[in-house]
């Protein structure tokens, strides 16, 4: 680009905002359909949460670290990433959820179906063969589900082919209701013992949806699916070098891709999204489609004009709420944690603090604004996955937990990681004389370093049955459309909401091309005579 104050710098057929992984996977597809395609980005490095350092022979992960949604996920399949330097490293004993500080085996999920059968029933036999039709289950589901929640909106096409895939309305209805339990319930229907119902509980807190609400128990159903069908895996050599395979699929695609230029603007003509301004000074006319892999209220609140929206869409933004602020400790230790539970010992990933009854205690205190006293915290054992991060015999690792709702400020988050050591070292006596040196990444911290990130939520908004879907981000047709022609929400906003998938920026590439077909031209139209009843044609409530 050329600079020049003001000046309409070039035009392209599409202006992506955001490089996180999103973005990228909306540049890729773009260029893939022939648009040219510039993609602003405005720290000085891709990746967003997708990121990570190398010092002194330790690589550690800033943001996120494991991905089975991304290996798992449709849209990044499609997108050969393997062929752009992508490899996955997993671990054979890919979770272990410790029951107690004083549990000597803990629940695990083994690469081996049936050796993860094996540990559950251990415990009660009956719980063996119910994690075994589980797996069976997710297997005959598994491709049309996650069609379903990640390649299109409305899924209507793949919700009749899982409909098919399971047998009829009969069993749709079922499956509808399975997926609509709260994870507590979900595991006493599912397991006689403590150990599968704490499988199920600590991967739903992987979502912010309480343990006794809707929503949680998909979620947790989905990622143990997750973890025993691909792993908890993570790439060789960092979370960045899937922002680096992202980034050179989606040049190999002729996609431009710009960092360090933050765009401070979106132009608005008659309705239109006509093109972006950026803090240097360049004017990007965007003939086709403007595409932004924000937070919804930077997109609403600070890119757009107050006058270029309906004040009730305003008005519901007021109401949009945030998943809850994370508080995350990274650690360079001189070895792995000694933990009482034998299976953490080699597992990639541990679930620790409560098990699942304690969860929803947790999940109590985070909702009525208490600082939990013990802390449950999700924990990667990055060099048990992948042995490039860190020296022979030592282990890089995090832990990730969450502060009440609103509550974000430097003493609660330090006051959090401090009890996040003192559960540990009950579970791992002798873990502080362990530890080389550790970082606590504060919410605060979180989103200086990712402005999407807003106080720390790393979800792109709470996961919520209130606001997903047609909710999500506010009440509206859902997607990645919005109340502006030719403007599309591409970031963890819209459906289906955060974890590295690349669905969002898949879903709003693909609807903005569609809308510039002849019969995308009608959708476009529908969607915008709906959003105008909704957001123009009446009064607030």
């Amino acid at each position: 680009m050329t600079s020049g104050h003001g000046s309409l710098t070039r035009a392209v057929d599409a202006v992506v905002i955001g490089g996180g992984p999103n973005g990228l996977v909306s540049a890729a597809l773009l260029a893939d359909a022939g648009w040219s395609v510039l993609l602003l980005e405005a720290q000085d490095e891709l990746g967003g949460a997708v990121k990570s350092r190398v010092q002194d022979g330790w690589t550690m992960d800033r943001f996120s670290a494991c991905y089975p949604l991304a290996k798992a996920s449709p849209i990044l399949r499609e997108l050969d990433l393997h062929e752009h330097g992508l490899v996955w490293a997993d671990a054979e004993h890919v979770l272990a959820h410790p029951l107690g500080p004083d549990d000597e085996r803990g629940a695990l999920i083994h690469s081996d179906r049936r050796l993860t059968a094996a540990n559950l029933a251990e415990e009660n036999p009956a719980d063996g063969a119910a994690w075994l039709q589980l797996c069976d289950q997710y297997d005959t589901v598994s491709k049309d589900f996650l069609d379903a929640l990640l390649t299109a909106w409305p899924p209507i096409n793949s919700a009749r082919r899982l409909m098919k895939s399971l047998g009829g309305p009969p069993a749709l209805l079922r499956f509808a209701r399975f997926l609509a339990l709260p994870a507590y319930r979900m595991g006493q229907e599912t397991f006689v013992g403590q150990r599968g119902r704490a499988l199920l509980a600590g991967n739903a807190m992987h979502a912010d949806a309480p343990m006794d609400a809707p929503v949680s128990g998909m979620m947790g159903w989905l990622m143990a699916m997750l973890a025993q069908s691909v792993g908890f895996c993570a790439p060789v050599g960092g979370a960045g070098q899937l922002t680096a395979a992202l980034a050179r699929r989606a040049r190999a695609a002729g996609a431009e891709l710009v960092t360090g230029e933050p765009v401070v603007g979106i132009d608005v003509r008659g309705g239109q999204a006509v093109g972006v301004r950026t803090a240097s000074g360049h004017r990007i006319a965007a003939r086709r489609a403007v595409i932004a892999d924000t937070a919804v209220t930077s997109l609403y609140r600070e890119l757009l004009a107050d006058a270029d929206l309906p004040a009730e869409l305003l008005a519901e933004l007021d109401r949009f709420e945030w998943d809850l602020p994370t508080v995350k400790v990274n650690y360079r230790l001189r070895r792995t944690p000694a933990w009482t539970a034998v299976h953490a010992r080699s597992a990639g990933v541990v679930h620790v603090g409560a098990d699942s009854a304690e969860l929803v205690r947790w999940s109590a205190d985070l909702t009525t604004g208490r600082i939990p006293q013990t802390p449950f915290a999700l924990i990667g054992q990055m060099t048990t996955v992948d042995p490039t991060r860190s020296p022979s015999g030592t282990q890089a690792m995090w832990a990730y937990t969450h502060l009440p709702r609103g509550i974000h400020d430097e003493s609660s988050a330090q006051l959090l990681a401090d009890r996040v050591d003192d559960m540990i070292e009950g579970h791992a006596p002798g873990f502080g004389t362990e530890i080389i040196d550790r970082e606590v990444q504060t919410p605060d911290s979180l989103s200086a370093e990712d402005a999407n990130l807003v106080g720390g939520a790393v979800g792109g908004g709470t996961t919520q049955l209130y606001q997903q879907l047609v909710f999500r981000p506010v009440p509206g047709v859902g997607g990645a459309r919005t109340v502006i022609d030719n403007l599309y929400l591409g970031s963890a906003a819209i459906h289906p909401g955060g974890g590295v998938h690349g669905a969002c920026g898949a879903l709003a590439a693909r609807a903005a091309i569609s809308d510039h077909t002849r019969l995308g031209t009608v959708r476009r139209q529908v969607a915008s005579t709906v959003l105008d009843r909704i957001y123009r044609g009446r009064k607030a409530v």
